[in-house]
């Protein structure tokens, strides 16, 4: 089963959307939109950008 976005509503009445793994594994959330469609724009962006998105690895960095 492929992945899906889910857009829903938090607590605060913002809209969020979450990125479902194909086992129904949250793997990725949003930050909170003021509104359905800017949720939405955001999943767009998501699909965009992804998948050529370069992988850096911060995890090591000395601050």
């Amino acid at each position: 089963m492929a992945g899906k976005f889910e857009i829903f509503s938090d607590a605060a009445n913002k809209y969020r959307w979450r990125l479902k793994a194909g086992n129904g594994e949250v793997i990725a959330q949003s930050q909170a939109y003021a509104s359905k469609d800017a949720a939405k724009k955001g999943i767009a962006s998501v699909q965009t950008n992804a998948a050529g998105a370069t992988i850096v690895d911060l995890a090591d960095a000395t601050t």
